[in-house]
């Protein structure tokens, strides 16, 4: 790539500048690099942008220069660019957020220098209606990755014993998110609800290992099971975005045996991908991440079993919606 050039992608024209630039001066990955990696990991990226709100967080200068994350989308966007109306309690008005809905719209948002994608967990026809549960696992030191697995393994069981299915990926910085696909209608208060639910039981169980509560004097050596995310106002790093780490690291899904072989080995480089990393393992095995988009689960009913709560009831795929 040059330093700048104009292109047409399906139809759409734009232009493309700085591609020379450094975003990654530890390994001197260009931003001309992070625009070819978003273009290629795309058909694996867009399904899981599409019809979400985006929000921006550009970094115009590279991974070591100041950013700011932007909501409201530019009003010098092309006319091609989606938006979705959003009122927004802090700024007492509809901020209009930028839709990601295909590879132009990609090519464009990073070319602003969006470096990282952050998206809800709801779609953009409706804003209280989650698809997922997520845990954000933040380790704080000295705890580490390896932590995060043994907290993520231990939820993951506590699922299965649910008759849930449970995927999880790395932060693409120091830990782990684990997701539980639901595609069926909620609300955030039931997702949110739930998910506080867990974290505090964890912690309660696991107190050396684990803590619920987001005080920082409390998470010295443990793992945070960040409940909180599951919350209309609040987004996640997107599956596959890269990340403003030292090196072109991406939140990468993974398999739980890869999450089980990290622990066994005691060895955290094995779950720390970067942009090539990624397009490989796309290759060899596709998106990991697929059922986040199409696995329909509930989750249980709080209070109707003594005991805790009832078994999730999972569905197929292609069921039909209510």
């Amino acid at each position: 790539m040059t330093s700048s050039q104009e292109v047409v992608i399906h139809g759409k024209r734009l232009k493309l500048g700085n591609l020379d630039k450094v975003f990654y001066p530890a390994t001197g990955f260009t931003k001309g690099q992070v625009l070819d990696y978003y273009l290629r990991v795309a058909p694996a990226l867009l399904p899981h942008l599409r019809d979400r709100p985006l929000t921006l967080k550009r970094y115009p200068d590279g991974v070591e220069g100041p950013h700011f994350y932007e909501k409201n989308c530019p009003e010098h966007r092309p006319a091609w660019v989606k938006t979705a109306p959003v009122w927004s309690d802090q700024n007492e008005r509809t901020m209009q957020f930028c839709l990601v809905q295909d590879l132009a719209t990609l090519a464009w948002a990073v070319n602003l220098a969006d470096l990282e994608m952050h998206v809800p967990l709801h779609r953009a026809k409706d804003l209280d209606q989650p698809d997922s549960v997520v845990f954000d696992l933040d380790p704080g030191a000295p705890a580490g990755l390896l932590e995060c697995c043994q907290v993520a393994v231990i939820l993951q069981d506590t699922f299965e014993r649910l008759g849930l299915r449970s995927l999880v990926k790395t932060s693409g910085s120091k830990g782990l998110q684990l997701y539980l696909p639901l595609n069926t209608k909620g609300s955030y208060a039931q997702t949110k609800a739930f998910a506080r639910a867990t974290a505090e039981a964890l912690a309660a169980s696991q107190p050396r290992l684990a803590v619920s509560n987001m005080k920082k004097s409390l998470r010295g050596g443990k793992v945070l099971v960040d409940w909180s995310q599951n919350d209309p106002h609040k987004t996640t790093v997107c599956v596959y975005s890269l990340r403003a780490q030292q090196r072109p690291t991406v939140s990468t899904p993974v398999a739980w045996e890869e999450v089980q072989r990290c622990l066994a080995a005691r060895d955290p480089a094995l779950l720390s991908f970067q942009a090539q990393d990624v397009l490989r393992r796309i290759e060899e095995r596709g998106d990991l991440f697929a059922a986040l988009l199409a696995l329909r689960q509930e989750l249980p009913r709080f209070g109707q079993e003594k005991g805790g709560p009832s078994r999730g009831r999972r569905r197929s795929a292609h069921a039909p919606r209510d």
